[in-house]
């Protein structure tokens, strides 16, 4: 089934539960060159955006979306979803990059983020909390949907229903870019990305793809991927999936607890080859990745740790953007 949007750029009601209630989605944006990019990412819908965040911090997941707009979110990871009816959705639509006010982000994120995952934060010292800037300070991505797939699972056995803004609507334009240079990846990729790939192919539940559509969007799907042999990952894609060619692609492998407290996700980038209709992924390295895992103190004590290696950075970022460093209100 296809439709128009029927409430000016309105996406279907149906589809409300699901955005609001899944802990994470798969946010897709792309490189200069090309290639996407695909990370976990909690999902705000907001009136008719669903809205994502970045750490000011690490804005290349907003950078991106600023230079192209073109940007996808998969729904298609039910751990912890309020929702027990869980399809799999794809929305593929325009992004804007709101860091024009960069208190107001911060404050939003502390409200929002506190009420979707309570326990992330549960029994934390306040004082602690606030001087956590690092990560609270936060970029938004605003993305409107163009259109919109879903299935009723991960399996994507048949066809999708399908659901188009209407084509009269222009999507918002981001915010000014900063001044200076973009700063440069704060973690290291692994220097050993087989052995990644091959314990996350292992241990994690949940693996999904990432091309381009000949439209130039991302095209994230959800994948059954098989083990690791040589540089090659074999996929099974559902018969009901929307075709793709071979080119640049990524699979993004990962996991988290029902509550949100513990996370682990890996990045694999490749090309996808076709061999009798069977894509396979050929890996070529793997993105360096922010995940929490081991103990609660274990996490704490990571997580403490990412912060004196950003902390450096919040004072120039803000600067580029004119702006002072946002504090750290709590709800």
């Amino acid at each position: 089934m296809t439709s128009e949007g029927a409430d000016g750029d309105r996406w279907p009601t149906d589809l409300d539960a699901v955005f609001a209630g899944s802990i994470t989605c798969q946010y897709a944006s792309l490189t200069r060159a090309g290639l996407p990019v695909t990370v976990p990412t909690t999902p705000y819908p907001s009136g008719r955006t669903i809205d994502v965040s970045t750490g000011l911090t690490y804005p290349a997941k907003a950078e991106r979306a600023r230079r192209n707009p073109n940007v996808a979110l998969l729904f298609a990871d039910p751990i912890g979803a309020s929702s027990e009816a869980y399809p799999v959705v794809l929305v593929q639509g325009h992004a804007a990059v709101r860091d024009a006010d960069l208190q107001s982000n911060t404050d939003r994120y502390t409200r929002v983020s506190a009420q979707k995952l309570p326990h992330a934060t549960k029994g934390q010292p306040k004082l602690l909390l606030k001087r956590m800037v690092f990560y609270y300070a936060r970029i938004w991505i605003e993305v409107t949907p163009l259109r919109i797939s879903w299935w009723p699972d991960r399996d994507l056995a048949g066809p999708p229903q399908q659901w188009h803004a209407d084509a009269a609507g222009r999507p918002p334009v981001s915010d000014p870019p900063p001044t200076g240079r973009q700063p440069p990846a704060w973690l290291q990729a692994p220097a050993d990305w087989r052995e990644v790939a091959a314990r996350a192919l292992h241990a994690l539940p949940l693996a999904d793809l990432t091309v381009c559509d000949q439209d130039g969007f991302p095209l994230c799907l959800p994948v059954t991927a098989g083990e690791l042999l040589g540089d090659d990952v074999r996929l099974t894609v559902g018969a009901g999936a929307p075709t793709f060619s071979p080119g640049p692609a990524c699979l993004t492998v990962h996991g988290h607890d029902e509550s949100f407290t513990t996370q682990e996700n890996h990045t694999l980038i490749g090309e996808i080859l076709i061999d009798d209709d069977a894509p396979r992924l050929r890996v070529e390295r793997a993105l360096a990745d922010w995940s929490l895992t081991g103990s609660r103190t274990q996490i704490a004590v990571g997580f403490m740790a990412k912060g004196r290696r950003l902390r450096p950075r919040l004072k120039a970022e803000a600067a580029r953007r004119g702006q002072r460093v946002p504090r750290v209100n709590l709800p």
